[in-house]
């Protein structure tokens, strides 16, 4: 996965229908979306549980691109290497599910992967100062952690402390939360270049009726993609 600015529509599995999740994956990569983002949560770090180790080696040879791994978990160090070798190619973690977070960023890319921290609403950019050099990924939150379909919090001025935080290092900034045609410019605009969808992908189509995925990856890296091209012409 060769680093690039460039924008990327990330769908969310966990609004995908659980039964198909390997045609589901298929089918948003045939209908043109990037990477596939798997949300792991445990029930305990948030109030939900989804899916493990075994779900990612199952739908890996259905992912042709990036598997995107979102572990909302903790502790996390003792899954990671169980998430290395059913195939993450990006195993992002919250800053706050270990005591030690520059150990975990070391120890995912010790296991081959992408090293990602995501944070939460109310987690400052400064929570990762002094990891930059450890990461692959940001992933800002723009809901809070542990349901899908919730409506977006605004985290712009984090995005853009971000972005410059993260100077010419090659980190991309992902978000995840309330991303649709509406939100895209917002988030784009501020400096991401990874956006996460759930509902706003999966909505109208089914594994039968793909089509629909596609319109909806178009639309909103159409949206993000026109929020760029109106910032440079200004």
């Amino acid at each position: 996965m060769g680093f690039t600015r460039d924008i990327k529509i990330a769908p969310s599995i966990l609004s995908a229908d659980f039964a198909n999740f390997g045609k589901e994956c298929e089918a948003i990569e045939a209908e043109g979306c990037d990477w596939v983002h798997v949300d792991v949560m445990d029930g305990h770090f948030v109030p939900n549980i989804t899916f493990g180790p075994a779900t990612c080696a199952a739908i890996r040879p259905h992912i042709k691109g990036v598997m995107d791994v979102h572990l909302m978990i903790a502790p996390c160090d003792p899954y990671l290497e169980a998430f290395a070798k059913a195939g993450a190619d990006v195993i992002t973690i919250h800053a706050e599910a270990g005591p030690h977070l520059d150990r975990s960023l070391q120890l995912i890319r010790d296991l081959g992967c992408k090293a990602g921290v995501a944070l939460n609403p109310s987690t400052p950019a400064s929570a990762i100062e002094h990891v930059l050099d450890r990461l692959d990924l940001v992933c800002v939150m723009t809901v809070n952690p542990g349901f899908g379909g919730q409506s977006f919090i605004d985290m712009s001025a984090k995005i853009r402390a971000l972005r410059s935080m993260i100077g010419d290092r090659e980190i991309h900034i992902e978000i995840d939360g309330g991303v649709s045609p509406a939100t895209a410019p917002i988030v784009a605009a501020a400096g991401a270049d990874v956006l996460v969808a759930g509902s706003a992908v999966f909505k109208g189509g089914t594994v039968r009726n793909p089509a629909p995925y596609g319109e909806n990856i178009r639309a909103i890296r159409a949206a993000a993609e026109g929020a760029l091209t109106a910032e440079a012409a200004e």
